[in-house]
């Protein structure tokens, strides 16, 4: 257990340095915008948490080298292909029923090259992590699990610190378990929760790049850990998730659901309404 503290200890380190040098770079403005309030925040959290996630897992104790490589691919390349999102792309084309619409009108937008990279990423990822246990099934359910997580992160990165909490709460119990899923979770763990307190201080935002990277790392973990019946629940039920967005405001139900509001409220500024 010391090894994995050591190890978030780095991975936020290498997190905080980064964030500090986006931050003071000539190309500091692009990485500025607006969040929820109208106020300017910064987009370089998620450059940062990626970062210093890709040093936890490569420098992770005790995990087999398919395991290290499979979370390399999967952080790294929801970490690409979000900041590909960040940077350019289309604000106006919004959710899964967005892009699938313009891509019927001949548009190939960047959140659909977004979602088609996450699913090639995803695939391979599971199958290393799964290291031929289960076969082609397994890897199949492995990798929807990893684009699946990298999405839906993503997609509670409305509010301040939301998807952070969602990540670190979600990631709490394999980080405490003795399986080598919870060793590659910790680093990125760690990177989260330095730039945390940036976030809920709304100065930054994690954005597509932060939260497709972590989401990325736990489904990595869970891809490790779950046998075949616990990925296809973890499947069915990132699937239900994802299609519930394009309906219902995942903010609109925490806010009226009084223990997820207290808990998506706490540690952020207030705000002009209970």
């Amino acid at each position: 257990m010391l090894t994995r503290v050591i190890n978030a200890a780095v991975a936020a380190a290498v997190s905080r340095q980064v964030f500090d040098r986006l931050q003071t770079s000539k190309g500091a403005d692009r990485w500025r915008r607006t969040n929820h309030r109208g106020e300017a925040v910064s987009l370089a959290q998620g450059p940062a948490v990626s970062a210093g996630a890709l040093v936890g897992v490569a420098t992770a104790p005790g995990v087999p080298g398919s395991l290290r490589a499979a979370s390399g691919i999967a952080v790294g390349g929801a970490a690409a292909l979000g900041m590909l999102d960040d940077l350019s792309g289309a604000t106006d084309v919004k959710g899964l029923r967005g892009h699938l619409g313009a891509l019927q009108r001949g548009e190939v937008t960047t959140g659909t090259v977004k979602l088609v990279g996450l699913g090639l990423t995803g695939v391979v990822a599971g199958a290393l992590a799964r290291r031929g246990r289960g076969g082609v099934i397994d890897a199949l359910l492995a990798g929807a699990v990893v684009a699946g997580s990298a999405n839906l992160v993503n997609l509670f990165d409305l509010r301040p610190g939301r998807a952070t909490k969602l990540f670190l709460a979600a990631s709490a119990g394999p980080a405490l378990g003795s399986s080598s899923g919870g060793a590659v979770i910790a680093g990125p763990m760690g990177a989260a929760s330095a730039m945390l307190p940036q976030d809920l201080a709304e100065r930054s935002m994690l954005g597509d790049t932060g939260a497709n990277a972590l989401g990325a790392a736990w489904g990595v973990c869970m891809a490790a850990t779950l046998r075949r019946p616990g990925l296809a629940a973890v499947v069915g039920g990132l699937a239900a998730l994802t299609v519930a967005s394009e309906r219902v405001s995942f903010s609109e139900v925490i806010e009226r659901t009084a223990v997820l509001r207290r808990l998506d409220h706490l540690g952020r500024r207030p705000t002009d309404h209970p």
